[in-house]
């Protein structure tokens, strides 16, 4: 039985359509994600952990983990715990992870934005005070600057920064109390 061309090229682009699945690259690209994942969660404190509701398996080994001090043996169980993840659906863990880290990335930025505004008004910086009292309609205003006045002194004199880290609570404060309003 003769073919013709058109039967030929009908047959080699048939399997074209076979799907083979990831590739061995995006495999492996996967697994490493995975235990980069288990390697953030193990940088969590122990009540965000808790949080993660982690399947009790996956738990147990990130507990275990947390207790290795050896090296080789803490990749081993780093390894293991990347498997786990591997063999359970992990996006809903990935999930609570990332909003954890964002809550940190967030403090970290609240955190430093309050030191500046500090610095600014210890070093009398009156635009950042009208800042604050802007933001912050509830400042106590002669509390803030009795609080500036001892901040800026205590840095004249070369003092411990007392005044100064009052201060940056006061600000701190102010902060927590506007998000409690806006809540």
């Amino acid at each position: 039985m003769m073919t013709s061309d058109f039967d030929q090229y009908n047959d080699h682009h048939e399997d074209d359509d076979i799907e083979y699945g990831p590739s061995k690259s995006q495999v492996k690209r996967e697994c490493h994600h995975l235990t980069d994942i288990g390697e953030e969660i193990l940088k969590l404190k122990a009540e965000e952990i808790r949080s993660l509701e982690l399947p009790d398996e996956l738990l147990e080994a990130v507990n275990t983990a947390l207790k290795i001090k050896s090296r080789s043996g803490l990749k081993r169980q780093r390894q293991y715990i990347g498997k786990i993840l591997r063999s359970i659906d992990s996006e809903d863990i990935e999930a609570r992870l990332r909003k954890i880290q964002h809550r940190h990335d967030t403090n970290t930025a609240q955190f430093k934005r309050l030191e500046r505004w500090r610095d600014r008004l210890v070093d009398n910086d009156r635009k950042a005070l009208n800042e604050i009292i802007d933001l912050y309609p509830a400042v106590d205003r002669q509390h803030i600057n009795q609080l500036i006045r001892a901040a800026a002194q205590e840095k004249k004199q070369g003092k411990p920064p007392t005044a100064s880290r009052k201060l940056f609570r006061y600000l701190r404060e102010l902060e927590d109390e506007k998000d409690m309003a806006d809540s």
